[in-house]
Order: structure tokens, then C-alpha cells, then sequence
């Protein structure tokens, strides 16, 4: 028996290596290409035809959106951006007559124009955010003003975008600065190329579209030679795998186009089955990593045809996202949330989820949600064009209690009420997107926030990162002031906790769920009964080692509480919370990345010997 054992460790230890040599040679390879393609002349003959066959005609677009409240909000955003003013993330920065493209706007931090190998982008101090820096270098601005001028026909739009890339194309040369930092930046850039040169192409001088598409034509080599492959098989991967593909795809007249498309298509047809589980759920753990994810599949999907099999995926990932979402469409932010988008990163953003349901139900051709023109009008009539955006409506799927397997997630809903039951395990390796909310409980009644995550506000400040993604910050226990798992930086957990589920069953009376979380030397079980669509029953059970142990019950509420009688607190209009021994506490929460408002969770705080149980009741209010 020993024996087998050893030749198993020793035989997992050749694996390792060889993997580990594997990487090696990869990234040999990545920088001496890096190394070789530094030397691409700045401008080639390059050609290529706009708009572009495979997306929508921009004069078909601009017909249908003449004269309606959407336009009126593209234009509004337009001429706001013509003044320097840019919408990032749920704010707007004053940029003047020049948009510092390598300067943190909010601490005014600048970077050097150095190989980008160079730049120190994780160090706060040395870089400022790298997020606030790359947002706005991901030119999504300019592909409003783009459709702008497509809409309304106004050179000032187009000007404007020939001045900001020209300023851009200066500012941060081939492969120098923080703009090249991050292959998924690029990649995004390069979509955002992509719309620019499909909406503008046509109308570019004949100088201005040879140093265009040489730009493009360099985004995809950067691409090509600067997958993360091993750094971020995740979101990063499957991002620049779409864009590489797209090139390849749209400019089939640049060299290597085919051999660019395939290497894409092969690339995002693996994420598929490496980051879709069979419930449908992305396998990091996060809501809305889940929606920019599925735009990234749904976006190929525009641009090739599709397997049987991958179209699976996509109808597997929109039932998921259907049945998350809350009754009016919000999107509960389980996890992390990085404030970007793949295409119009503006509008309400507790609303991203609806354009994204939209979008997939005209691809599918298959109705999950009841969606509006507006939610069209945001993503699918620029992917898909007016035509295919007029078909019949199916009738909505009846969405009901249910349990998401690889996820762990339970979806508790009876009429107008939502609830989302965490009983799943952290995300992969490092679980770099998870938040230590395990048990946790999210509940809405008809699109009214009743409990809430306090959602993900910064990755770059230490105290704030943790404190968001923290026990505390979830509708779920701590005990001894210690979070289900060990921070171990900005996207790492130590020490993960062991989740399961244990029991759920839905009758036409009541919903039961009932999971168990193991960390440490504690065991926390829950269980939560859903009654005749109007209250909820929570009782925790915690088990650990002998003596008093600080015990903490967090109820992140929607709105300011207010207390009515003794152990009863008042949420809005919505609900009373009724739990015994707490107090109502001031919290934060972030409902888009960077920034943050105040908030109200009320608060069982006791010392006391284990074994020990906890009891709260939500009832709704009818």
C-alpha cells in the first residue's frame, strides 16, 4: 500500500513539473515574440471593407432609433463626452480638452510610458488604480460617440474620436505603459476598434483608416502572443480569446487572419466547457462575472456559427441568469462585481442583467424574461440588427424554487418574491472573485431590496477590499470576529471553508433549504424555510470548541431600518425583521464598483458557550 502511495505523490510531482516546464516554455515563447513584434512598422497597407458585412447596417440602426427616448439618451451621453465630462463607472470624471490616458483621474497618480513588462500596475502607490485607468482606456466612449454620429449624422461626434485615438495612439505606443498591462485591456480596446471602424470606417480619410487598421492589425498580435493562458484562465481568457477571434473573423484581408480566428474559436469553445458548469453557472462564483461572461459567449456567437453543444452552454447560462435575477430584472450582486461591461457599460447598472436576458432570448430564440424595447435597444439591435430583433415573443417560462447543483445556489420564489440561498462552495483555485458569504441569504419582493449584499466597491484598497467581501458584510454568522476563509491578498482565499447541502424541497406551501459550512474548528448550519410566499424562517446552529465564543448574526437590510416594537425592525415598507437581542449599526454598500454609500444592518452581537442556536423571522408585508 505504501508503495502505491509513493509512486502516486511521486507521479503528482511529474505532473507538477511537467506543467511547471510547460509554463515555462510558454512564456519563453510569449516574450520573445513580444520581443520580435515590438519592431511591427507603425503603419501598413492593410485593407479592409465598412461597415462590416457581419454586423448590423449602422443606416438600418439609425432608422430605427430616429426620434425615440433612446436616442435622446445616446445623444445627451454624446454631447456630454464632446465636453471632456466621461461617464466611469457609476460616476463621471472631468477630463478637459485631453484625456490623460496613463493617470489614475481620482489620485492623480501618473504612469511612464516604460515596456509594459515594466510597469508595476498591482502597486497602489506606484500606479494609483489601474482599474480607473483602464476603464476609459477601453475606448467604450468612443464607440457611443461612434454610434452617435451613425444615429444623427453630427461630425462633431466623428471628430471627436479621430482627436481622442490620435492623442491616444501618441500617448501609449506599441506595447509601452500600463495600457498593455493587461491582455484583456487590449482586448477590449480592440472591440471597441472594431465598432469604431464598422461605424466610421467609411467616412476616415484615407491616411487616417491606414493607421486604423495597423493599430487593429497590432491589437491582435498582442493578443495572439499574450494570452493568459496560465495567468488568468478565467474571464481574461475567454475576453481575449473573443477579440482575437473577432479580428480574425472581420478582417479576414490582415495576414494570419484565419490562423487568429481559429486559434480564438478554439479557445472560446474550451472556456465553454471549462467555465460553464452543468447547472449553468460561471464557475467563479459571481453573478456578475456570470453576465459579462455570457455577453462575451453570446458576442461569438453573433460572429460564428455555433455548435449544438455551445449553443447548449448559452441556453444553460441565460436559465441560470433568468432565474437570479430579481422580478423587476435587478441583478443581485452575489460575488464580485468589477463595474465593466462588454458593450454599453452605462444606464442603470442594477439593470445590466436585462439587456444581456434580451439579447440571448433573440439568439436562442427562446423567452426567459419579459424584456423591453429599451432592453433591446441597449446591446441586441447593434449585435443582430432590426430585422432580427422584431420576432414574435415566446411566452415567458414560469420561473419557480429551485436548486442550482454546481453552484450551491438555492432560488427560493413564490410570485413577485425572490430570495437567493448561498449554499455552495467558494470559486476555484484561489477563488479570487468569491466573497466569504457562504449561508447568506438575499430577498426581494417585487424589485424592492429587502436583504441585500452590500456588493464588491474597490480591488485596490486593502481594508475596503476585505471589508466588502468579508462575513460581515453578508446575511450570514461570524464567529470569533473570523471570516469563513483567510484573505491571502486582493483575489486570493486561504484556508476555504467545506459547504454542502444538505436538504431542499418545494412544496405548493413552503420552500426548505437546509447547509452546512465547515472552517475551522466550527460548523455552521442553516436552514431556511420559505412559507406560503410571505415569511421566512432562519435558524442557525453553530457547533465549536468548548468555552464562550463571540457569535455575530448580520441582516443587511435595503433600506433604513426602523424599530417598531422590542425585537422587531421595520425594513422600508417591505418587511419586519424579528430577531432577538440586536441592534441596528451603520454599514456600506456599493451598488456599482467604486463607490459607496451608506447603509443599515441590524445585528445579533452575544458571547456565548457552543453549541448555540439563532432564530430570525422575515415577514413580508402585503
Amino acid at each position: 500500500m505504501l508503495s502505491v502511495v509513493n509512486y502516486i505523490a511521486k507521479r503528482e510531482d511529474q505532473l507538477s513539473e511537467m506543467r511547471s516546464y510547460k509554463e515555462l516554455l510558454f512564456r519563453l515563447r510569449q516574450e520573445t515574440a513580444n520581443a520580435v513584434i515590438y519592431f511591427i512598422p507603425r503603419q501598413r497597407e492593410l485593407r479592409a471593407t465598412a461597415p462590416l458585412d457581419l454586423l448590423p447596417s449602422p443606416i438600418a440602426i439609425a432608422r430605427t432609433t430616429c426620434s425615440t427616448p433612446y436616442e435622446v439618451d445616446l445623444v445627451r451621453l454624446a454631447d456630454q463626452i464632446l465636453l471632456g465630462r466621461i461617464p466611469v463607472f457609476g460616476t463621471e470624471i472631468d477630463f478637459g480638452a485631453a484625456v490623460a490616458w496613463r493617470r489614475d483621474p481620482l489620485r492623480d497618480i501618473e504612469t511612464s510610458r516604460k515596456y509594459f513588462r515594466f510597469i508595476p500596475y498591482l502597486d497602489r502607490l506606484a500606479c494609483g488604480d489601474h482599474k480607473w485607468i483602464w476603464e476609459v482606456n477601453r475606448h467604450q466612449h468612443l464607440v457611443l460617440l461612434a454610434q452617435a454620429f451613425a444615429v444623427t449624422g453630427r461630425t462633431a461626434y466623428f471628430d471627436e474620436v479621430v482627436r481622442q485615438l490620435e492623442h491616444w495612439w501618441t500617448e501609449n505606443p506599441f506595447q509601452r505603459g500600463i495600457n498593455w498591462t493587461s491582455a484583456l485591456e487590449v482586448a477590449f480596446r480592440a472591440l471597441s476598434w472594431i465598432w469604431i471602424w464598422h461605424l466610421l470606417g467609411a467616412t476616415m480619410s484615407a491616411e487616417f483608416r491606414r493607421r486604423f487598421l495597423a493599430e487593429v492589425y497590432r491589437h491582435g498580435l498582442h493578443l495572439q502572443y499574450n494570452l493568459s493562458t496560465y495567468f488568468s484562465p478565467n474571464t481574461h481568457l475567454l475576453g481575449e480569446a473573443v477579440a482575437l477571434h473577432a479580428i480574425g473573423r472581420l478582417f479576414p484581408e490582415f495576414p494570419r487572419s484565419e490562423y487568429r480566428r481559429e486559434l480564438g474559436r478554439k479557445i472560446v469553445r474550451d472556456q465553454m466547457t471549462a467555465q460553464v458548469r452543468r447547472d449553468g453557472s460561471h464557475f467563479e462564483q459571481s453573478t456578475y462575472y456570470h453576465v459579462y461572461a455570457l455577453d462575451l459567449f453570446l458576442f461569438h456567437a453573433v460572429l460564428e456559427d455555433t455548435t449544438d453543444e455551445y449553443r447548449d452552454g448559452l441556453s444553460r447560462m441565460t436559465d441560470f441568469l433568468a432565474s437570479v435575477v430579481q422580478a423587476n430584472g435587478d441583478l443581485p450582486l452575489l460575488g464580485d462585481d468589477d463595474g465593466g461591461r462588454v458593450f454599453h457599460p452605462y444606464g442603470e447598472r442594477a439593470q445590466v442583467a436585462r439587456a444581456t436576458l434580451a439579447t440571448a432570448s433573440l439568439i436562442l430564440n427562446k423567452s426567459v424574461f419579459p424584456f423591453s424595447e429599451h432592453d433591446v435597444e441597449e446591446v441586441a439591435l447593434w449585435w443582430l440588427g432590426p430585422e432580427k430583433c422584431r420576432i414574435v415573443r415566446l411566452p415567458n417560462i414560469h420561473r419557480q424554487s429551485r436548486v442550482f447543483a454546481d453552484s450551491g445556489l438555492v432560488v427560493m420564489r413564490r410570485g413577485e418574491v425572490s430570495a437567493l440561498f448561498d449554499a455552495g462552495p467558494f470559486g476555484p483555485w484561489s477563488a479570487g472573485h468569491s466573497h466569504a458569504d457562504t449561508l447568506s441569504l438575499v430577498v426581494s419582493s417585487g424589485g424592492e431590496e429587502v436583504l441585500i449584499d452590500p456588493g464588491t466597491y474597490t480591488y485596490m484598497d486593502p481594508d475596503w477590499r476585505d471589508a466588502f467581501r468579508g462575513t460581515a458584510a453578508h446575511n450570514t454568522v461570524r464567529i470569533d470576529g473570523r471570516n469563513q476563509a483567510v484573505p491571502g491578498g486582493p483575489f486570493r482565499w486561504m484556508n476555504k471553508p467545506e459547504v454542502r447541502l444538505v436538504h431542499f424541497s418545494s412544496t405548493p406551501e413552503q420552500d426548505c433549504a437546509v447547509a452546512i459550512c465547515h472552517y475551522g474548528d466550527f460548523t455552521h448550519k442553516r436552514t431556511v424555510q420559505f412559507l406560503d410566499g410571505n415569511t421566512f424562517n432562519i435558524l442557525d446552529e453553530l457547533e465549536g470548541p468548548p468555552g464562550e465564543h463571540l457569535i455575530e448574526q448580520f441582516w443587511h437590510v435595503g433600506a433604513d431600518v426602523q424599530q417598531v416594537a422590542p425585537e422587531v425592525w421595520r425594513i422600508g415598507q417591505v418587511a419586519d425583521l424579528v430577531v432577538e437581542d440586536s441592534q441596528h449599526e451603520q454599514a456600506w454598500r456599493s451598488c456599482v464598483f467604486g463607490s459607496k454609500q451608506a447603509s443599515s444592518v441590524v445585528v445579533v452581537r452575544k458571547r456565548i458557550a457552543l453549541p448555540a442556536t439563532l432564530r430570525a423571522e422575515l415577514r413580508l408585508i402585503r
